[in-house]
């Protein structure tokens, strides 16, 4: 692998985190552990926002590479290349490359970044590619703008100690860097999952206050109260005594209270808390930052008179283009791909329709003479056909060319009629014709008086 240590004076640290969140922050020891303060761990299992990371990641995931090389003809055609196919089909040696499409995702939308470090052979040619853990990633910038990256010790990832013991620090060009939106630092991205955390965090709460109210047998609480006062003791212990006794797995128990204590429950008006509304609202607001339409992943209604294909363009436009072609573009450089040849992922396992959408998309092409019979019958995986290479058109059409021709004419369409002299015979062809006339006449009536014996 070829890594290059340099010296850490040279180098100032960008003013970064490292990360959203990259060390949990409590309120006083412990309190993590009591579920005290929500953390980056539990906000992710939200179910809007992991169905957001999750439907993101797993649609890019399926998206396979391809190479692709343009012709004479400015057409791109699929190739394959020693040089870039190995790495593109298996990008290192624990990942398939939908699983590292699935990390490079995953790494871009709860840190914001995204690091791939190179691994090269002997020619200098990019062998294979290890998406970084980004919290033990730091980018430097050098006191002439160079830009480095300090990389801690990975035994997956296959990043050792440096000679002098230090954490190894890398050039740019070993790293393949891919950020979301750079609000504070170009070098710094910033994730969605930073922008929805206060909506996921609020509805994390509602569903906890939610989880304690169905154990409590779905009985809210309440006050007991004496006809007289008493002692913050005795309040103490009556309150003690009646939540182990009547709360939790023990709701539902016949208290008997004396002494003129009474309970009195407090029921919260469903009507002025609203929680389904705020839930639905707050679930559309963490869907804003990843550009996924809520009724992608099941939240409201689908908008009237759209269709699987429109929600789908739409999907693909707001939430998975611009995340694409940076991944594009970014293999591109960091692969060392040079024209004729690009890097692209296929989208037809996203496109994908069904049968008889297909088969019509497909006889509408053949028919408006685009595409020819066995390029259609290709999509549905059957073999071509004679003749199936070329593309036909109907008789009466006519070239552009020969069009042009006869408007060029002074009358193109024959709208004029024009009178044509009758044609002159010579005497001798007069005369032969009629000598044949009589003899047909002649031969004729000869032919009626004869009898034929069958």
């Amino acid at each position: 692998m070829n890594l290059w240590p340099f010296k850490k004076k040279a180098l100032n640290t960008v003013p970064s985190t490292g990360g959203w969140w990259p060390l949990i922050k409590e309120p006083f020891a412990g309190a993590w552990q009591r579920n005290l303060e929500e953390v980056r761990g539990t906000v992710l299992t939200y179910p809007a926002l992991y169905a957001c990371i999750a439907r993101i990641s797993q649609d890019i995931g399926k998206l396979p590479y391809v190479l692709k090389a343009i012709d004479s003809n400015g057409i791109w055609k699929t190739v394959e290349n020693p040089a870039y196919s190995p790495v593109l089909r298996k990008p290192n040696h624990y990942q398939t490359q939908s699983q590292f499409r699935e990390s490079w995702i995953l790494s871009k939308l709860t840190f914001g970044n995204t690091y791939a470090l190179k691994r090269r052979d002997n020619r200098g040619v990019v062998t294979a590619l290890y998406i970084l853990n980004p919290m033990r990633v730091k980018p430097l910038v050098s006191d002439s703008g160079d830009v480095f990256y300090e990389l801690q010790i990975d035994n997956l990832s296959l990043v050792p100690d440096s000679e002098e013991g230090e954490n190894l620090i890398v050039p740019a060009r070993e790293i393949i860097h891919d950020r979301e939106v750079t609000l504070h630092h170009p070098l710094i991205g910033i994730p969605p999952v930073a922008a929805a955390n206060w909506a996921a965090v609020k509805n994390l709460r509602i569903l906890k206050n939610s989880s304690e109210f169905f154990a409590n047998g779905a009985s809210p609480g309440g006050i007991l109260t004496a006809p007289g006062s008493i002692s913050d003791d005795t309040a103490t212990r009556l309150s003690t005594y009646w939540n182990t006794n009547f709360t939790g797995e023990n709701s539902g128990r016949v208290a008997v209270v004396g002494d003129g204590l009474s309970y009195t429950a407090l029921a919260e008006n469903a009507a002025d808390s609203q929680l389904v509304e705020q839930m639905r609202y707050s679930d559309e607001q963490v869907c804003q930052p990843f550009g996924v339409p809520p009724y992608i992943i099941g939240i409201g209604d689908i908008p009237a008179g759209m269709k699987i294909d429109d929600m789908t363009n739409m999907y693909y436009s707001f939430a998975l283009q611009t995340r694409i072609e940076h991944m594009e573009n970014l293999l591109d450089e960091g692969l060392g791909v040079k024209s004729p040849f690009g890097i692209e992922l296929n989208l037809e396992p996203l496109l994908r329709m069904d049968q008889q959408k297909l088969a019509e998309v497909q006889g509408s092409l053949i028919k408006n003479n685009i595409s020819t019979p066995n390029e259609a019958r290709n999509k549905f995986g059957l073999p071509p056909i004679a003749g199936g290479d070329t593309v036909y058109m109907q008789q009466q059409n006519f070239s552009l060319e020969a069009l042009s021709k006869r408007d060029a004419q002074d009358d193109p369409f024959k709208t004029q009629s024009t009178a044509t002299e009758p044609e002159t015979k010579p005497d001798e062809v007069i005369d032969e014709e009629k000598s044949m006339l009589k003899f047909g006449m002649l031969l004729r009536q000869e032919l009626k008086g004869i009898t034929l014996d069958v």
